[in-house]
């Protein structure tokens, strides 16, 4: 067996670069989601960097995946700052996510059987790890509730899904707590959950109206005039 040679090793990003990258984007994401960093608020890389105790190069890549997720956007100078929410851009992206999840959960239920059991079992077990943060902070519950999600999408193996979903991301999670914590304890439920695993495992005629009414009936909790 030849040994990793010279080029290949350097090319590999050290772990505990990536490390503090997923720590910085973790820490920036809650801060958002939970308010922190209030919608609208410039997000200047010196300032962070040096809250962070991380390099400004290293608060660049996660400054980027919170573009990805929809977390930040950019003004007409081209400044980095928190996404400002509207009703317009709420309702538009739950109707995507509608368009997308019904679609995931309609090709999981076309999967042949073993591909179906696996992905329902990985449904279960996202489930799972909801139920175990049910008593913890509500970040931890928004998080879990995602992840569920994102199984779902992912479970479709349907990778252009997968990425329309993760543009997404950060405008659902942002969603879900523009309501108030009430309303976002019950949206993140286990039950709610439930029901995603149960219609897909039911497989009716009209699974795809379902889910859709089941995402969209969320709407119902916004003041989105």
């Amino acid at each position: 067996m030849g040994t990793l040679g010279l080029s290949t090793a350097a090319s590999l990003p050290s772990l505990h670069t990536q490390n503090l990258r997923e720590q910085a984007l973790v820490a920036l994401r809650e801060a958002i989601v939970m308010g922190s960093l209030s919608p609208g608020s410039h997000l200047g890389e010196v300032r962070l960097a040096s809250d962070l105790g991380i390099s400004r190069g290293t608060l660049r890549e996660a400054l980027r995946q919170l573009q990805q997720e929809g977390l930040a956007v950019t003004d007409g100078r081209g400044r980095l700052h928190v996404r400002s929410l509207d009703g317009p851009t709420i309702r538009d992206a739950f109707r995507v996510r509608a368009a997308l999840e019904s679609l995931a959960a309609r090709t999981i239920t076309e999967l042949p059987e073993t591909a179906r059991g696996r992905a329902l079992k990985n449904l279960e077990h996202a489930l799972d790890a909801m139920a175990a943060t049910e008593n913890g902070p509500m970040h931890e519950r928004l998080e879990a509730d995602v992840e569920f999600h994102r199984t779902l999408c992912t479970a479709s193996g349907n990778a252009p899904l997968l990425r329309s979903w993760e543009q997404i991301s950060g405008i659902v999670r942002m969603s879900i707590m523009y309501a108030g914590a009430e309303k976002a304890s019950v949206n993140t439920s286990v039950p709610r959950h439930r029901e995603v695993i149960e219609m897909i495992r039911e497989c009716p005629d009209d699974l795809e109206a379902r889910m859709t009414a089941h995402i969209l009936d969320v709407l119902a909790d916004f003041d989105l005039e």
